[in-house]
């Protein structure tokens, strides 16, 4: 393996700004030709979960071709870790984390589960590599948990004013979603986070969701 790959591959600890700005605009974009389109949740999960085995595929591939891990790195460099090298990158597990939620829940749980993933996962790892130095479990910190219960809460909040008048239950709603994203991200330390945060999210903001009808 070249020197000026393996230099340039970021580690967990570092900030990697490049790939939360990737994580953060990939989504967005997705978000963006769903609604523009018109797509039904069912046409969009579907095909993000065409992409998300492809991208298994070719992850079984690199991983088992030295040649082709070497052009994947060589092209992907900025957006992935380390840790990525020789093992699976977030990448699958973010298209069928979103494939699933779209598939299993109703369109706005599913839609505001993914903004958490898009959001919440990002700017609490952020703030966990900065700040959090009270750990919980893991990698996981007091800090980074606070930071994704807050950006949950205002994303649901924001959004949810969208379809209900803002109120006692909006707001009782926002606070228990934010403790579901930020459960969900804890999640993460059994299962990659791309897949906990919009499947755990969606499951827990459906249940939410019965007793508190917003959506």
């Amino acid at each position: 393996m070249s020197t000026d790959i393996r230099s340039t591959l970021a580690l967990r600890s570092e900030i990697h700004l490049t790939r939360k700005l990737w994580h953060m605009g990939t989504g967005l974009v997705g978000l963006s030709v769903h609604n523009q389109f018109g797509l039904a949740t069912s046409q969009t999960g579907m095909f993000l979960l065409i992409l998300g085995i492809a991208a298994l595929l070719v992850e079984f591939v690199r991983l088992n071709f030295s040649s082709v891990n070497t052009i994947v790195l060589k092209f992907m460099k900025p957006f992935m870790r380390e840790s990525e090298r020789n093992s699976l990158s977030g990448f699958p597990f973010y298209a069928l984390g979103a494939a699933i939620s779209l598939l299993l829940f109703e369109e706005k749980v599913a839609i505001l589960s993914i903004l958490f993933l898009i959001f919440a996962d990002p700017i609490s790892s952020f703030v966990g590599i900065l700040y959090g130095k009270d750990k919980i479990i893991s990698n996981k910190s007091v800090q980074g948990c606070v930071a994704g219960f807050l950006v949950c809460y205002i994303l649901t909040f924001g959004y949810g004013s969208y379809f209900y008048k803002p109120g006692v239950d909006l707001l009782v709603f926002s606070i228990l979603a934010g403790a579901i994203g930020a459960l969900s991200e804890l999640c993460s330390v059994l299962f990659d986070d791309n897949l906990t945060i919009p499947v755990l999210s969606g499951l827990g903001l459906t249940i939410v969701n019965l007793v508190i009808p917003i959506f």
